[in-house]
């Protein structure tokens, strides 16, 4: 059950009225920069349990030898 474009448009509308127009360039770069921080913590823990899992399989591979 998404949203659909009525539903968008309300939103986008009730959000024009509350903050007025000169106060959405400031909350879109306020959520843009978030959204930025968010994916690069992602990424860095992605990269963080790829080398663990890496560090594993190197020991597993000296363990069988």
């Amino acid at each position: 059950m998404g949203l659909g474009p009525w539903e968008i448009g309300l939103i986008i509308i009730v959000i024009i009225i509350l903050f007025g127009g000169k106060k959405l360039p400031e909350l879109a770069r306020g959520l843009g920069l978030g959204l930025r921080e968010f994916k690069k913590a992602t990424r860095e823990i992605k990269n963080e349990v790829k080398s663990a899992a890496d560090d594993v399989e190197d020991i597993e591979k000296e363990i069988k030898e």
